[in-house]
């Protein structure tokens, strides 16, 4: 589908409670800074610089205190305590983390991760009987579920087990009975509603350090987990999540755990450690297992201090990883069929797929790569032999998706997730009738501009101006994600020097011009090219090349010179 191109308009330099010209160098940068609402140069230097000593009590977090006490009380008393993980990178940095600081303080927790194909996500009452009897828990601590499991925690409490949620996803009606539920969207005031469960797990540990502290226990070092599981699950990177990214890269470059070190090797990845590195790179590697089969290799590639077994288990993750991006492109292939014989632009503001046999372990990225490229909210359903389909949902901006799957409730088994991704359960039988509501349901929710795709532009630059005080500025925006999206700059009237290098089969690299000045640019996946000159958009970044540092160019998008909205 055809982006329109909206460049932002110039801010004004007003009087005003922030003095630019002395907080910014850069007046490109200042103007986006600006469009970040910034209320005094305070919170400015805030974001360009963030500290650890800037984060906030955590005994801020809803129910903090009690889950404190019921944990010190359970290495106080020895008692049996099991950690309940999830299969993805949030779920077993969370896992791994908790992990550590209880055995810091001499506890031998276990730890319990459900078997997606056979159990599915959360508190399945499959994996909420193995992980029982298999071990005799007096303290069950869920991380990243929970929140939603009312019942299964509620049979739980019955054969007397204590449980502490420890949750980011969005509650539906009652709470769990339990001793404590820490997670900030049962707040609706709570200002860390970005955080996923690591960042609350962080919290946690915090939070015990504070009660009790532990000599030689440097939570510091530990952001390398925080970093990966707040990059890879998709939250914005805005208040403390910013914080936590930017120095946790740096912990994860300097690769003290022997297994990230591995798994850093295996994916090609150089210091400095990019949120974009984690994002594409080293999150699904570590995702790998989980989607195909059990988390429990990433959980122990985390872990483990033998060299050895480190790069073993790395190889084994790049060897799942490559497997499941084959699974992918399959199930990809098949849903793109589907979408061709069914999906009308004009009419449909959603698309649902599904079919029997497709693996649910890839649903979540397939789901996400037809939601980029069609702009719709797509749901993929992989159903088994019995009937029962699981399946995954991507949104787009404007449509909180679990409000939508709310109001599609009856035809659905069960559902949860978050406003830009979600999951369900849902019978073979009911899919047309699902299928038909949830577009019509989506179409009542989005109105038609939020369904035409945009290409945003931030600021326009000419050539002239990329300099290397320009990438220095540029840099301390980092780090860039959801909530703080990398900026795509465009300049216009700009012609080819020489006829563009094919890279792969589908890359470009160009040499372009703009009046008197050169740059050197790279074009991923490139559409063909219409003939010059061109408006190009495109982002900029530090390469290291030759022991050098320079400015690389990377194109989003290029098109026929023509006036900009």
């Amino acid at each position: 589908m055809e982006s329109q191109w909206i460049i932002a308009p110039a801010e004004e330099f007003r009087d005003g409670p922030i003095s630019w010209n002395e907080i910014c160098g850069s007046e490109c940068i200042a103007r986006l800074l600006m469009r970040k609402g910034f209320a005094s140069a305070k919170e400015v230097e805030a974001f360009l610089r963030p500290r650890l000593s800037s984060l906030s009590d955590p005994f801020l977090l809803p129910n903090m205190q009690a889950a404190v006490d019921r944990i010190l009380n359970a290495v106080d008393r020895h008692d049996r305590v099991v950690l309940f993980g999830d299969y993805d990178v949030d779920g077993v940095t969370s896992l791994v983390l908790l992990a550590e600081i209880l055995r810091g303080y001499g506890a031998a927790p276990d730890l319990f991760l459900p078997l997606r194909m056979e159990e599915g996500y959360g508190l399945s009452c499959e994996s909420v009987e193995r992980c029982l009897k298999q071990h005799r828990p007096q303290l069950l601590v869920t991380v990243d579920c929970g929140t939603s499991s009312v019942n299964e925690i509620a049979e739980v409490s019955q054969q007397g087990v204590d449980v502490i949620v420890l949750d980011h996803h969005e509650p539906k009606s009652a709470l769990p009975d339990c001793v404590a539920v820490v997670n900030p969207k049962i707040d609706p005031d709570s200002p860390f509603d970005y955080l996923c469960s690591v960042g609350i797990v962080f919290k946690v540990c915090h939070a015990l350090l504070k009660n009790r502290p532990l000599d030689g226990f440097d939570l510091k070092a530990r952001l390398d987990l925080v970093a990966l599981g707040t990059v890879a699950d998709i939250v914005p990177l805005r208040g403390e999540n910013r914080t936590f990214v930017q120095r946790g890269a740096i912990e994860i470059a300097r690769a003290t755990r022997p297994g990230l070190r591995k798994l850093i090797e295996v994916s090609g990845v150089r210091p400095p450690i990019l949120a974009e590195d984690i994002g594409f790179r080293l999150g699904p590697r570590l995702n790998a297992a989980g989607r195909l089969s059990t988390a429990e290799k990433s959980t122990q590639l985390l872990l483990t201090d033998n060299q050895s077994e480190a790069a073993a288990l790395a190889d084994f993750l790049d060897k799942q990883n490559r497997e499941r991006q084959e699974i992918e492109k399959q199930v990809f292939i098949a849903a793109e069929e589907q979408i061709g014989r069914e999906y009308d632009s004009t009419r449909d503001a959603a698309i649902v797929v599904g079919a029997r046999g497709w693996h649910p372990g890839v649903l979540g990225i397939v789901a996400s790569r037809i939601s980029r490229k069609y702009h719709r909210p797509s749901i993929v359903i992989g159903f088994e032999a019995s009937g029962i389909g699981k399946g995954s949902g991507r949104s787009i901006e404007g449509l909180n998706l679990v409000e939508a799957l709310n109001r599609c409730a009856e035809s659905l088994e069960k559902f949860g997730g978050h406003e830009m991704a979600a999951g369900l359960t849902i019978r073979e039988e009911k899919i047309e009738i699902f299928a038909a509501e949830f577009r019509r349901v989506t179409r009542e929710l989005l109105p038609d501009e939020c369904l035409q795709p945009c290409l945003r532009l931030d600021h326009e630059v000419a050539f002239s101006d990329l300099n290397f005080d320009l990438l220095r500025w540029h840099e301390m925006l980092q780090p860039f994600g959801n909530g703080n999206p990398h900026p795509v700059f465009f300049a216009r009237e700009v012609d080819s020097v020489a006829t563009p290098r094919i890279v792969n089969d589908k890359h470009l690299v160009l040499r372009l011009r703009q009046g008197n000045y050169h740059q050197r640019a790279v074009y991923f996946n490139a559409a063909p090219l219409p003939p010059p000159p061109w408006d190009i958009a495109f982002r900029i970044r530090a390469d290291e090349y030759q022991g050098e540092t320079r400015l690389d160019m990377q194109i989003q998008a290029l098109r026929k010179a023509a006036p900009i909205d």
